[in-house]
């Protein structure tokens, strides 16, 4: 059962990653910083999908039968909230995708504000370009801590496996879609910024500008930014011309090598 988990989470993965890159290639909304110092395109790719496999490899050695492992040994030990009381299917599987996005944004807003959890974070934001690889872009003790919050919130909760397996297609589908390096038309962009995380929102989100980074922190929904005063609809730029990354990480060889982007961390460069 697990290999079929698996299966369907790498599917719906690479289907999402390569219609988006697709996208990009066709209709790109955005253009690498032409500089002396900028990253080539390939040299980007090869750092943000190396630490992709990274991580994806030290995921599965902390926890080998991943988060939804964990949801269905708590089914069977019957531990958690969902596991006590009863509600019918829809409605756990509901309120655990609510909770758990819920969850995620605050996680991001403490990695934004706790400076030794930033030092994780940074790795994803020193990045030049957003474009879909920059989704995928995230430290491997990032993504370690945040397997940690996430499997113990679904053994507090009882969250059902299916609940999990459909929260991290989600995840990760639209964390894709809003990196992508596209722009919706206007009028369908402001339709879906009602609901989504859209791809303007989250480039605010990357800005070099401090208030605008500590602004945008949902993935998927923007009703968490909406409810807790963190929306930002309009940045100091237009969008084309947003200056992206961290201006502390300036050349390549800190904000896009993969051995760079491992060694962030542990660098003392400050916010």
């Amino acid at each position: 059962m697990m290999d079929d988990i698996s299966s369907i989470r790498l599917g719906a993965f690479l289907t999402i990653l390569i219609i988006m890159l697709l996208l990009e290639f066709w209709l790109p909304a955005r253009h690498l910083p032409n500089r002396a110092n900028a990253p080539k395109p390939a040299t980007r790719w090869v750092g943000n999908i190396g630490i992709l496999v990274i991580s994806a490899i030290a995921a599965r050695m902390v926890l080998p039968i991943g988060l939804a492992g964990i949801a269905l040994y708590c089914q069977q030990q019957q531990w958690g909230l969902f596991n006590y009381i009863a509600v019918p299917d829809w409605a756990s599987i509901t309120i655990s995708l609510l909770l758990l996005d819920l969850l995620i944004y605050w996680q991001h807003r403490l990695f934004h504000r706790v400076p030794l959890l930033w030092r994780l974070h940074k790795v994803h934001h020193a990045d030049v370009h957003v474009d879909s690889t920059t989704a995928l872009r995230f430290h491997p003790l990032e993504i370690i801590a945040s397997i940690g919050v996430k499997a113990l919130a679904i053994i507090l909760l009882g969250v059902p496996a299916s609940a999990v397996i459909l929260f991290e297609i989600l995840l990760n589908g639209l964390a894709i879609f809003n990196h992508a390096n596209i722009r919706l038309s206007p009028r369908l962009e402001r339709v879906v910024r009602t609901v989504l995380v859209t791809q303007i929102l989250h480039r605010i989100h990357h800005s070099q500008i401090m208030c605008e980074t500590n602004s945008n922190f949902g993935f998927s929904i923007v009703w968490w930014d909406r409810l807790f005063g963190t929306y930002s609809a309009k940045a100091s730029k237009a969008d084309e011309d947003l200056d992206i990354g961290l201006i502390e990480y300036p050349n390549a060889k800190q904000n896009a090598w993969l051995t760079g982007l491992l060694w962030m961390p542990f660098t003392h460069k400050k916010k």
